[in-house]
């Protein structure tokens, strides 16, 4: 009978001894108070390196948006466009687009490289900007738009991948909407520093202010890429300025929540693994589903620069109202984005946003009024708000899943 009694006691650990074992798992960094000081240093210093991302994602949205500011501003008069020709300039950008978005996140997990992978592909597109300056005809608006779309496949959804590596599930939704202001912020501002070069460059050294547009951002994407070298990180097996705790809470930090590290998926894994388990998951068919009829009604983004002009302002005033629009929409999704986050409650969020979108979209059906009308596109821009997340143990596949909303997002053009 003793030896039973004997038995059990070994097997029923304790309430001390639990507790003791849950205190050990912060022992490595110096107790649970330690720990928490040194997650506080290693967020700052991640936060302060990705915001890097967000000046990378307003020069590449300023320089597609673009083509749209000066539609109306000699492009099409000087390349001799008609009929559908300047629809198939914009569209052509996306074939390369969706083509190669995948194979690029494949080969980004693969090396582990993001710090100079991400902003060679940049210096590339930045070349081909520059380069569209110097375009005379419609072939050669459609070669270059055909080979940007191949390069510029690789930041967004590589920047999405990278985040997702160092970032836990209550944390990403934030980062990822802070990203995704930056799109907005382009919306905004790309239109205001185009009004002004379309403004007053037209002629300066007898070429048109349209290509002056192209030549100027080209120069900026390049100049942002080199910066991007020096500040971006890798993955956290892979980034060198990293101390070793902060290299082993990094690690520590997405076992804890997700159940899988790093290392085993970058390093070891082989080049098609987080292709096998994206198109294996239904989970991220369905989300690609949501985030395609959601991004239809987005569509509208390419042409926001002639829906302003068709309120009846000139050019200039036409391009300067893009700009409240998206500052709104910038406040709005940070705001709500930060507050989906500390609720952990993602359907509500969305969904209140996206139903606003969807009464902005009634507006611009029904009536012709200009302040209604102009009204619309405020509500139309809450549509922009991104709170992907993913319950995934697996780093790997929850990058699929919230690369896929920006996948769609352009394969509705």
């Amino acid at each position: 009978m003793a030896s039973d009694h004997s038995d059990v006691v070994s097997i029923s650990p304790s309430k001390e001894h639990v507790a003791c074992k849950e205190l050990n798992l912060d022992v490595e960094f110096g107790g649970t108070e330690a720990r928490n000081k040194l997650e506080r240093k290693l967020l700052w210093k991640l936060d302060l390196c990705m915001s890097i991302l967000v000046l990378m994602s307003i020069i590449n949205l300023v320089s597609n948006l673009a083509l749209s500011a000066v539609r109306l501003r000699g492009f099409v008069t000087d390349l001799h466009l008609e009929g559908q020709q300047f629809a198939t300039v914009l569209s052509i950008f996306y074939v390369g687009y969706i083509i190669t978005q995948i194979p690029s996140n494949m080969f980004l997990n693969y090396i582990g490289k993001p710090s100079l992978y991400l902003p060679a592909c940049m210096v590339i597109w930045g070349l081909i900007i520059a380069l569209t300056g110097n375009i005379t005809n419609f072939v050669g608006a459609l070669l270059t738009r055909f080979f940007l779309g191949f390069v510029e496949a690789a930041f967004f959804p590589g920047a999405v991948f990278l985040i997702s590596k160092w970032y836990m599930r209550g944390e990403i939704g934030s980062r990822l909407a802070i990203l995704y202001c930056g799109n907005m912020i382009s919306n905004a501002f790309g239109a205001l520093m185009a009004s002004g070069i379309l403004a007053d460059m037209d002629g300066v050294r007898a070429k048109a202010a349209w290509r002056w547009l192209f030549y100027i951002e080209g120069i900026l994407t390049v100049t942002v890429a080199i910066m991007a070298v020096f500040v971006l990180p890798d993955f956290p097996m892979t980034t060198k300025w990293l101390t070793d705790d902060e290299r082993r809470l990094a690690l520590k930090r997405m076992e804890e929540d997700a159940g899988v590290g790093d290392q085993a998926e970058t390093e070891n894994s082989g080049f098609g693994y987080g292709f096998s388990l994206a198109i294996t998951d239904w989970k991220v068919w369905w989300f690609a589903i949501l985030a395609v009829a959601q991004n239809v009604a987005m569509s509208f983004i390419v042409y926001f620069p002639t829906l302003t002009t068709t309120l009846g302002y000139n050019p200039t005033v036409s391009l300067i109202l893009i700009a409240p629009p998206w500052v709104y929409a910038v406040i709005f999704i940070f705001v709500w984005a930060r507050h989906s986050d500390k609720t952990q409650e993602r359907f509500f969020h969305m969904s209140t946003s996206n139903f606003i979108g969807i009464i902005g979209s009634l507006i611009s059906i029904c009536t012709m009024n200009t302040a209604a009308r102009y009204l619309s596109l405020w509500a139309h821009d809450l549509n922009f708000v991104r709170l992907a997340d993913s319950d995934s143990p697996s780093q790997v596949l929850r990058g699929a899943v919230l690369c896929g909303a920006y996948l769609d997002d352009h394969m509705e053009q």
